[in-house]
């Protein structure tokens, strides 16, 4: 090296640390690794929320459709022995998936049904309640929400047949005027 180099070194290397940083950009973020990917999967729990498209007992597989629209798509899952609730796995129903990783295969370890919550101001009635309720004959107005021809094969007696579309179409309209009076809806199952 040129003895008369030797000097402008120190100052081409600040030149350097100056024009690309010593420290990288301040918002720059941190590359996780396989070992960081992991330990963040393991604090939260793997969950797939849908509607089951299949299931499938030959291959010990389920396949749930996430999002809606044009943003759905069909996952698949494994179960196994050990994965609880697979019982609740039947095509149509809204179902929560919970899973883990195995290899590059999600197994699913527990599904569950995944249940409408009731509006603020409802209450659930129980089926002994309901009995009790015809039992004392209290008044009360009883409504078939199921579709209409699930009505015309059956219904408890004193029902009114007013399918989920009808009252989402007509509201209140549909139901009785007075307004003191309990309205108790029932349907197919949980929901």
């Amino acid at each position: 090296m040129n003895k008369k180099m030797l000097p402008l070194l120190p100052l081409c290397l600040m030149l350097g640390l100056l024009a690309s940083g010593c420290a990288g950009p301040k918002n720059a973020e941190v590359a996780e690794t396989p070992a960081v990917q992991q330990e963040m999967q393991k604090n939260e729990p793997l969950m797939y929320e849908g509607e089951i498209a299949g299931v499938s007992e030959r291959a010990k597989t389920v396949s749930i459709t996430v999002g809606k629209g044009e943003q759905a798509k069909v996952m698949m899952v494994k179960f196994d022995d050990k994965t609880k609730g697979v019982n609740q796995a039947a095509k149509g129903r809204a179902v929560q998936i919970t899973y883990e990783m195995r290899d590059k295969d999600a197994y699913a370890t527990d599904i569950q049904l995944k249940l409408a919550k009731l509006p603020a101001g409802t209450t659930e009635i129980k089926t002994p309640e309901l009995q009790q309720l015809i039992d004392e004959k209290k008044p009360f107005f009883l409504v078939d929400s199921r579709p209409t021809i699930r009505y015309d094969q059956s219904h408890l007696p004193e029902a009114h047949s007013i399918p989920v579309p009808l009252l989402e179409k007509k509201g209140a309209a549909v139901l009785p005027k007075d307004k003191d009076m309990p309205i108790v809806f029932y349907c197919g199952g949980p929901t």
